[in-house]
């Protein structure tokens, strides 16, 4: 194939290429991105005077330790030249089970179990399929739908969408065709004692119809960027308990450090039924998740009618994403994973405190190595995106939020850079 300029690039792009959450064909042009390094992005041409970006959202959150990294660029080749992928039913890998085993190793006792899929989306499905199996595998099939609070997002497939926000999320539009669920309203930032009552009655109402909670704990990601106090967890792990409910986190957004801890519940002291990861688990260089259980919630199923869990994705445990993901994780383990990521959010602290004196900014707020300026207003994407450019850094706002996750790698240098880029999106935005 000749080889294309980035003009064509786009021209081609613009007619074949259905992008996330936008239309067909796309109304506002992508930037070609030709190579990365670091926390780096190298444009194919410069665009506000720009050759390359600093990547403020690592790659939606996944690139924790930045691109083209000589550790994990090792272990995907020395995987590749070994296999790249074979079929997970009936056979098994190093790769697979090393990670598994790594996994159950960090994560809160008692998850023991490892389910290993290709999306974030995909690790929520199953997670919902554990505990509706669990309960009919134990003869209570009516036990069959879930509760969540308001302002969350568990992915774009069919169940985790009906337990996003029904009203102003993503996904209203299939608010009649979903499977109703049950919503509490959304946890408030600090801990009030009226909202924790209204959890454990909600639960307590509808004991005998849940099969399961799901929550992102501490942080609601892409439905908000909204902070709520560790305590809730605890709510509804004792709720649960008493009433006879699983308990999900969704620590897809949140686990591997961003947060402050290696998994958000830590804030709490708690662990779930059932956890879900993705998103930095493989460092961001291969799309990989993980639905890990307790034994109690894996012999209720293996005890049932159908005593399997009906569910195998092609390219589940694949050997080359095992591979990273193991790597990915046994360096963020063998650095001070914990300092870099206090030292990035008091940058970001820092950087951000001029934001809220701007007209149109509600809130500013920093939590680990995550910064988030909310607007009174939705903000306007393409003009923020602009004035984030021109200072130099890549930024992707949505509805009323300016916000960023940088890698754990950013110099104090680009914090404070990606700091001002914030700010001028949501001056412009």
């Amino acid at each position: 194939m000749p080889e294309l300029s980035p003009a064509d690039l786009l021209a081609l792009d613009r007619a074949h290429v259905w992008h996330p959450y936008g239309p067909m064909p796309g109304r506002v042009e992508p930037l070609v991105v030709e190579s990365a390094s670091g926390v780096r992005l190298r444009l194919a041409q410069p665009v506000e005077g720009q050759s390359e970006l600093i990547d403020g959202m690592a790659s939606w959150w996944s690139a924790v330790h930045g691109y083209n990294h000589p550790e994990l660029n090792a272990a995907a080749r020395g995987q590749l030249d070994r296999m790249s992928h074979v079929m997970f039913g009936g056979l098994t890998h190093e790769p697979a089970v090393r990670l598994a085993s790594l996994l159950v190793e960090i994560t809160p006792e008692p998850l023991r179990h490892v389910f290993l899929s290709d999306s974030g989306s995909v690790a929520v499905e199953v997670a919902a399929k554990m505990c509706l199996q669990y309960w009919r595998s134990l003869g209570r099939p009516e036990k069959r739908r879930l509760l969540t609070w308001r302002g969350g997002y568990h992915g774009d497939t069919w169940t985790p969408m009906s337990v996003c926000d029904p009203d102003g999320g993503m996904h209203e539009l299939w608010s009649g065709v979903l499977p109703r669920q049950i919503f509490a309203g959304a946890p408030p930032a600090a801990y009030e004692e009226t909202y924790a009552e209204s959890l454990r009655t909600l639960i307590a109402r509808h004991a005998k119809e849940l099969a399961a909670v799901i929550v992102e704990p501490v942080v609601q990601g892409a439905g908000g960027m909204r902070f709520h106090s560790p305590e809730y967890l605890r709510v509804l792990r004792e709720a649960c308990d008493t009433h006879g409910v699983l308990l999900v986190f969704d620590e897809i957004a949140t686990g591997f450090g961003r947060t402050g801890t290696l998994f958000a519940a830590e804030q709490a002291g708690v662990s779930p039924d059932v956890m879900c990861l993705g998103k930095a688990l493989t460092g961001g260089y291969l799309s990989m998740a993980a639905t890990l259980c307790t034994s109690r919630v894996a012999d209720g199923i293996s005890r049932g009618e159908v005593p399997v869990l009906a569910h195998g994705p092609t390219f589940m445990g694949n050997p080359l994403a095992s591979a990273v993901a193991r790597a990915s994780i046994e360096l963020l383990l063998g650095q001070d994973w914990e300092g870099e990521v206090k030292r990035i959010g008091t940058g970001l602290r820092d950087g951000l405190a001029e934001a809220a004196s701007l007209p149109g900014v509600a809130e500013v707020r920093v939590l680990g190595a995550i910064g988030v300026v909310q607007l009174d207003h939705e903000v306007d994407m393409a003009a923020a995106t602009r004035a984030a450019v021109r200072e130099g850094v890549w930024l992707r706002p949505f509805r009323d939020l300016v916000y960023t996750m940088p890698p754990y790698v950013t110099g104090d240098d680009d914090v404070a850079r990606i700091c001002r880029a914030v700010t001028a999106a949501a001056r412009e935005g």
